[in-house]
């Protein structure tokens, strides 16, 4: 776990910093399974969730267009991953048409604001041959 001169980092410091060295984290617990998005251990547990990486690969569940105001479009998708959590986020791909429900996709890495941290967003996988 991620420490500083004030103790144990919250669970979105240590989301984020693993974010920025380009890693998928979700918290695991041994009655509940994969936990997303990260969140304090409740109180009286018998044993704490535990940090385990992503694979970074899962499907698209559910998919839409965002028309921001003065912005460009973009896609937002519910994924399901691998590891059995579900978690939103972009879909960065150039024809937004291009993209569906039950699409194979994979994690990368980027600033989705000037002066924010590096985010999780995600592309098509890449067809095996």
């Amino acid at each position: 776990m991620i420490q500083d001169d004030a103790g144990p980092a919250s669970p979105r410091q240590t989301y984020l910093a693993a974010c920025a060295e380009g890693r998928l984290v979700y918290q695991h617990g041994a009655e509940e399974g994969a936990v997303f998005p990260p969140r304090l251990p409740e109180t009286g547990r018998s044993e704490p969730l535990e940090w385990r990486d992503s694979s970074g690969r899962g499907t698209i569940y559910s998919l839409t267009v965002v028309h921001p105001r003065n912005e460009e479009p973009f896609a937002l998708a519910l994924i399901d991953l691998e590891e059995g959590f579900r978690m939103m986020s972009r879909i960065d791909v150039e024809d937004r048409t291009s993209i569906g429900i039950d699409q194979p996709v994979e994690v990368r890495f980027r600033k989705l604001e000037e002066d924010g941290p590096d985010l999780p967003v995600f592309v098509p996988a890449e067809r095996s041959a």
